[in-house]
């Protein structure tokens, strides 16, 4: 296997000296949990979206999906629409308040939740559909939020992979859903480390999820600690959680954040040139949004799946895929020290999901299909053009 120093990771977090800096001035400062650069972190990040709209920190991207469910009153035996393509916390919130998810299959040329399945899947007991934006495309938003209004159904957008994604001209996190959940992690498109933002235009809903947030505490910790008068008393009006972002890893945020226009730049550049490059091989390229319409692609992750029915110059069929299945190309590539990955594993071939919800693989057949032939090539701010040469040339080799 190739070195550490040789070897291509799929992703890698872009930090500089300026969130090293940032971190060394906070815990300096004497104040390192939730405190005045969280509160700027928030500040910032809902400036950057430009609506009227509340941001709430939190310490992941599944904790506030969590939350929003929660202050959306989802309760026991209620139903939430999720996809099957995705991330096992789309849907494990949904059973933390007792309540059911339910899986859809996927649009076959975005990947993202089908709004034809979501449609189909609407009963008396659905209360929320929780649209992923799959990759950092958004998903066909106008069509969730009607099916939704119709039905009286809550809109909570699972974002992790959309920042800063366009859906017709607006960004993600202003679009007419109830509330909109980010994701810091390590290999999105910006980072704190773990962390996320809950973003809603609704009072009531920023009222208790922020209230939720730290223990179902009636003040803000922040404000009790550094009062300047008598300020020990609060009240705990609910059982909350344990979900707060810690000043450190909002410092990192505030760095990011300065950085995500370069950041995104940089990732639609890589995806092109993969797009150019890769146009010849039996591979589905990634959907992009239509031209004109406003749309952007964040580009968190770039997958490609196999194409078995490809066909060359002159509509000559392409066999160099019956020769390699995408098991053996993702081992092919590591050989060559190229790091690849699989989003997703379908929920509906999860062990815990498949048992406890009875679901069946034929029920999912475009996710099912993708799955199969997909992988994740590596795009990242630090790559460079010569490490995805490096990529470029082995997909050329292995797959003539």
């Amino acid at each position: 296997m190739p070195d550490a120093d040789t070897f291509l990771p799929f992703a890698l977090p872009d930090i500089g000296e300026e969130e090293i800096r940032a971190v060394e001035a906070c815990l300096r400062s004497g104040w390192v949990t939730t405190g005045p650069v969280t509160r700027r972190f928030e500040a910032a990040f809902r400036d950057y979206l430009g609506a009227e709209v509340e941001a709430i920190a939190v310490n992941s991207a599944t904790a506030g999906l969590h939350l929003a469910l929660e202050a959306a009153g989802i309760e026991p035996d209620d139903e939430v629409i999720v996809p099957t393509l995705t991330f096992t916390a789309s849907a494990e919130v949904v059973r933390y308040l007792g309540a059911r998810p339910v899986f859809v299959d996927s649009d076959p040329h975005t990947l993202n939740l089908d709004p034809a399945a979501v449609a189909a899947a609407i009963t008396a007991r659905t209360r929320a559909i929780v649209p992923v934006h799959f990759g950092g495309m958004a998903a066909d938003m106008d069509t969730i939020v009607r099916l939704a209004r119709r039905h009286g159904l809550r809109v909570i957008e699972d974002a992790a992979h959309a920042f800063p994604t366009r859906h017709h001209g607006r960004l993600v996190g202003t679009l007419d859903s109830d509330v909109t959940v980010f994701s810091f992690y390590a290999n999105k498109t910006m980072t704190t480390g773990e962390g996320g933002m809950v973003v809603t235009r609704d009072p009531r809903l920023a009222e208790r999820i922020r209230c939720m947030r730290l223990h179902g505490i009636s003040r803000d910790a922040f404000d009790r600690y550094v009062s300047r008068t008598p300020s020990w008393y609060y009240e705990v009006v609910a059982a909350g959680f344990k979900y707060n972002l810690t000043d450190i890893a909002s410092a990192i945020g505030i760095e990011q954040l300065r950085k995500i226009d370069r950041f995104q730049q940089r990732r639609a550049e890589l995806a092109r040139r993969y797009d150019d490059a890769l146009a010849d091989l039996p591979l589905v390229l990634p959907a992009r949004p239509a031209p004109g319409s406003g749309s952007t692609h964040a580009w968190h992750l770039y997958v490609v799946r196999l194409d078995r029915a490809a066909r060359g110059p002159g509509g000559a069929r392409r066999t160099g895929v019956d020769r390699i299945g995408r098991d053996a190309l993702i081992a092919r590539l590591a050989e060559r020290g190229i790091g690849t990955s699989v989003h997703f594993i379908p929920l509906h071939r999860q062990p815990y999901w498949r048992d406890s919800c009875g679901l069946h693989a034929a029920d999912f057949p475009v996710a099912e299909a993708a799955f199969e032939a997909m992988l994740t090539l590596p795009l990242y701010t630090r790559m460079t053009d010569a490490d995805q040469e490096r990529v470029i040339a082995a997909l050329h080799e292995l797959l003539p």
